[in-house]
Formats: structure tokens, sequence, C-alpha cells
């Protein structure tokens, strides 16, 4: 190494390296670990078959919302989470629910 090396430097050749390693199958891809008490929008909505406009519409959410949270760039809420809770649980009830509220 030389006198200009930084220790951003060595941070980036190590990634480097070790994407490489797991492009060649050498090496594992890491995991996305959620933090406590977060809720993992993308599953349930994979867990029920739908599509994010179709989620989005059948529990009276914002599409943009649905998006976000799935993408990490937002968290849900409070309310929101507990709702989350309550489709992952029991989808069902919460869309009927949904469907008679917008009749």
């Amino acid at each position: 190494m030389t006198d200009n090396d930084t220790e951003f430097g060595r941070d980036l050749i190590a990634a480097m390296q070790e994407a490489a390693a797991i492009v060649r199958g050498k090496a594992d891809a890491a995991r996305v670990h959620l933090p406590p008490g977060a809720i993992d929008v993308r599953a349930i909505r994979a867990r029920l078959g739908l599509s994010r406009p179709a989620f989005a519409e059948r529990f009276g959410l914002a599409a943009t919302a649905v998006r976000d949270w799935e993408q990490g760039l937002r968290r849900p809420g409070p309310a929101a989470r507990t709702l989350l809770l309550v489709i992952a649980r029991s989808p069902e009830t919460v869309a009927q629910a949904v469907a008679e509220a917008a009749a």
C-alpha cells in the first residue's frame, strides 16, 4: 500500500473483492436484516400474491407509500404499521372493511 492509502480506499477495495467473490460463487451474499419491529411489507404483499397497486387498492393504501416502504425510502408510521400487522394476520377482514367503507 502507498502513503496515499485511506481507510475509505481500503474499505472500497475490500468491498469490491467481496462482490467479486460473491459473483464467482465463492462467498454468500449478505442478508437483509430488518430492525426489530420493522414490517416487511414486500413479504406480506408477496404472500397474498398481489401487485403493489392491487395491494394498495385492496387495503386502502397509497401505492406510492407501499413502494416507498418496500424500497426502504420510508417506514410506516404507527397507524400504518398497525394496519399492516392486521393485514398480515387477517387480510380478508381488512379488505372487507375497506370495501364496505368505500361503498
